[in-house]
């Protein structure tokens, strides 16, 4: 989930044609989550095949993937290493979370309320190692490298975009910033017409981007600052304090000069001890563990390697999947052919 500071980051609306020929760090949990939670029935079973093997991720990774290639946009896929010790509480609370969504989503489908079975059903997704490995598979054959990050790949992302490697990150999570990425686009794997949860309409989602020494110099504050802020707001790493918002934590921090002073003030203001070891965690974001990573290379499409995956494996229509290699292929020649007419400028 990451820290929410969705009120205050700058964020400029951008198209994916605006993103062709430039190389982007996904961060794959975050995406690869993102599809197993959406792709399911009206009573909230996810997508499976015949065998009841959930496919959802695997329906994700190639049709968006698909039009993000069509669109000329080079994705590089950043996957999760070992999580830092001090997440252990944040996993355990989730796996509680989700057993509990899954207790309230057969007492919805009991009582046929779809809508919140639906819902309640999002919140049960687990993604496994099997999982994991598959992904990796069918990106490979869909020509997109795959990075395999020491810890967070968040944090590879941002340092990949450092390096030089990548144009921006991509999540859907803000913790990009705090881990330092000087550009994160958001929505990439959302683009188009979504429904509103709960609600019977329908918006139009666009791709943005968040620039983060333009969020910065809008805020008043450093990127130290605003790791302090989402100590104070909660991360993946850390609960955060009860009743203290995006704004609110903006107004105290701009007051705030270190660690130790944040932590007097949340305990004189709001009689609380944070949770965590919160220079462990500052420390994580500022300088977290990640590797050099040279520039990578795209392969073509392996149309066989991607039918033997999805068709043969779990029974995807042919008609589709067929269909969709033709697009990527043909664009692929267009992206060739202008490439070589750019060399004579």
């Amino acid at each position: 989930m990451g820290v929410d500071i969705s009120d205050l980051a700058v964020r400029h609306t951008i198209t994916m044609e605006s993103l062709a020929g430039k190389v982007v760090a996904v961060d794959a949990f975050n995406i690869i989550y993102q599809f197993l939670s959406s792709i399911r029935q009206e009573d909230g079973t996810p997508l499976m095949d015949s065998k009841g093997q959930i496919t959802a991720h695997l329906s994700g990774l190639f049709y968006r993937n698909a039009k993000i290639l069509e669109n000329g946009i080079r994705p590089i896929y950043v996957f999760d290493g070992k999580p830092p010790l001090f997440k252990k509480k944040t996993t355990e609370e989730r796996i509680k979370a989700k057993k509990e969504a899954e207790e309230k989503w057969k007492r919805a489908l009991e009582e046929e309320r779809m809508a919140d079975a639906r819902r309640f059903a999002q919140a049960t997704s687990r993604l496994t190692g099997e999982m994991i490995e598959e992904s990796k598979k069918l990106l490979n054959a869909m020509g997109i490298p795959v990075i395999q990050a020491p810890s967070e790949g968040e944090a590879q992302s941002a340092e990949m975009v450092r390096q030089g490697v990548a144009y921006a990150s991509v999540s859907q999570d803000y913790d990009s910033l705090l881990f330092g990425s000087p550009l994160l686009v958001r929505n990439l794997s959302i683009t188009g017409r979504r429904k509103v949860p709960r609600q019977d309409r329908y918006v139009l989602v666009e791709p943005e981007e968040i620039i983060l020494d333009e969020t910065l110099a809008a805020l008043g504050i450093t990127r130290e600052q605003l790791v302090m802020m989402g100590l104070m707001i909660g991360t993946d790493f850390c609960e955060g304090i009860e009743r203290v918002g995006p704004k609110t934590a903006l107004k105290i921090i701009k007051g705030i000069k270190s660690l130790d002073e944040l932590a007097v003030y949340v305990k004189t203001k709001y009689n609380k001890e944070f949770e965590a070891d919160i220079q462990e965690v500052y420390d994580f974001f500022m300088k977290p563990p990640t590797m050099k990573v040279e520039k990578q290379k795209f392969g073509l499409v392996k149309s066989d390697e991607v039918r033997k995956i999805l068709i043969d494996n779990h029974e995807f229509s042919p008609e589709r999947i067929e269909g969709t290699l033709a697009n990527i292929e043909k664009s692929a020649k267009e992206m060739g052919t202008q490439k070589r007419l750019d060399e004579w400028v």
